[in-house]
């Protein structure tokens, strides 16, 4: 799996563990950081980074991404204004699971001033696990959703 990670200031620390994670991952073959980089918090606004990630995903260049800002609902707002994208904000198991399962997100996202840090990592490593099947019965509903998007 190719992805993308990328943050604000606000979510900079938790970029950082979390990307370390993903390279240490058998499942990722390559990792991108989005920034901002180390020691420039400010290089980056929260919808340029959430912009980027699903530019990136939508041109098949990555095929997932996972980005933080303080509380996640920012970059999930800002990615979701690319066509074709689909992220959200999780913060337990279960939507984490759903997110995929139900929903065939490209794109999840964290609070890092709303979870704690190893309830994050651990739902990054869950979030990698899951795939969609076209066959289930929710392939329906996110065609729905596409050919709204596609009007």
């Amino acid at each position: 799996m190719r992805l993308a990670i990328g943050s604000d200031g606000a979510g900079l620390g938790y970029k950082q563990v979390i990307a370390e994670d993903l390279r240490l991952d058998s499942r990722v073959r390559s990792v991108l950081d989005l920034g901002p980089p180390e020691g420039e918090p400010k290089a980056n606004t929260y919808t340029s980074v959430a912009v980027r990630a699903g530019e990136l995903i939508v041109a098949g260049e990555i095929d997932r991404a996972i980005l933080v800002c303080g509380t996640g609902i920012g970059v999930a707002i800002a990615a979701n204004k690319v066509p074709g994208i689909r992220a959200t904000v999780a913060h337990d198991s279960f939507s984490v699971e759903r997110s995929i399962l139900s929903n065939d997100c490209q794109i999840l996202t964290f609070g890092e001033r709303v979870i704690g840090l190893q309830l994050a990592r651990r739902l990054a490593q869950e979030w990698l696990g899951y795939r969609f099947d076209p066959s289930s019965h929710s392939y329906a509903n996110v065609c729905e959703i596409v050919d709204y998007e596609n009007r």
